[in-house]
């Protein structure tokens, strides 16, 4: 009997400690009412027959990949989409081989809730899912393809906001109860761009200095008092610290000073600086303000966060 299963997986944003995670520094992370959808059915004839669509419906990437594809990848230096797949299935196939050895084909599909270009999570919420259907550790997917803090996989699998941990390079994920009485001024805008987690992380690397664990010290503080912010004022000046000091780190501007230095308000770069979205506090509501720069996506937090 042809069954189908299907999947789904929350998205993600990292309010805290961007970057900073990668070293053992507590994060806030919030999952999104957006995520991704993975159906698979099988198939007689055998390999994959793998079909990707935009929240549009529109399909952003499609497919023939054969068994033999997965199980003895060529070292490509390509960065193609049908790469990425590859190398993402050739792991799972190495953490649980039974879906090919013990199958004809599958016809695989995947939904997004969210257009494809707001950074969300394209990538860790297909591994989550591929892990859910092969029942393997998504963690050690994650490790073994994209690389990553794993933040994303543990929004992925919560649907509560988190503290995420690396202790020890081990993930540690606690479910915490974060929930501002100031939410309706908390608003999401996209800044028309995505920006490449995977860039941004090597040059964080890059530019490094030998401070790890005092700056972590000073993060996990400016985290703790975002998570305990009883006001839009506090939260607003723990962001401000963080973007400052990130700044400092980062040996770059903040989202503020480049683009909106006459925001009444406070703004913070969220995951990978220089694209996706910021997270703003505004004591009014700033789609008018947003929009005539040219910024027509701006969700606010109840609209977006997974609570």
């Amino acid at each position: 009997m042809n069954t189908k299963k299907t999947f789904y997986s929350n998205g993600k944003l990292l309010i805290t400690a961007e970057y900073l995670v990668l070293d053992g520094a507590k994060a806030l992370a919030l999952p999104t009412k957006f995520g991704q959808n993975l159906t698979i059915e099988e198939k007689d004839n055998p390999g994959i027959l793998w079909t990707s669509y935009d929240s549009d419906d529109s399909i952003w990437f499609e497919e023939n990949i054969t068994f033999s594809e997965i199980t003895n990848p060529t070292d490509s230096k390509e960065d193609t989409i049908k790469h990425t797949l590859i190398k993402i299935l050739h792991e799972a196939y190495l953490l649980n081989p039974d879906f090919i050895k013990q199958s004809k084909g599958y016809k695989i599909k995947t939904e997004l809730t969210f257009p494809k270009k707001w950074g969300l999570g394209t990538s860790s919420t297909l591994i989550n899912n591929i892990a859910q259907w092969l029942k393997i550790d998504a963690f050690e997917l994650l490790k073994k393809s994209f690389g990553g803090s794993g933040y994303d996989i543990a929004c992925a699998q919560n649907n509560a906001p988190i503290i995420y941990q690396l202790k020890n390079g081990k993930p540690k994920v606690e479910i915490i109860n974060f929930h501002p009485a100031f939410a309706d001024k908390i608003y999401f805008v996209y800044l028309n761009k995505k920006q490449s987690s995977k860039a941004a992380i090597a040059n964080y690397r890059k530019n490094k200095n030998n401070n790890t664990e005092k700056n972590i010290l000073k993060i996990d503080k400016i985290t703790h008092e975002i998570v305990y912010a009883k006001t839009a004022g506090a939260m607003a000046l723990a962001i401000a610290n963080h973007e400052a000091f990130m700044s400092t780190i980062l040996e770059t501007t903040t989202a503020k000073e480049d683009l909106f230095s006459d925001f009444i308000g406070e703004i913070k770069s969220l995951g990978a600086w220089g694209g996706d979205f910021i997270m703003v506090i505004s004591e009014v509501n700033p789609i008018t303000y947003f929009t005539s720069k040219g910024f027509n996506t701006i969700i606010a937090y109840k609209d977006m966060i997974l609570d």
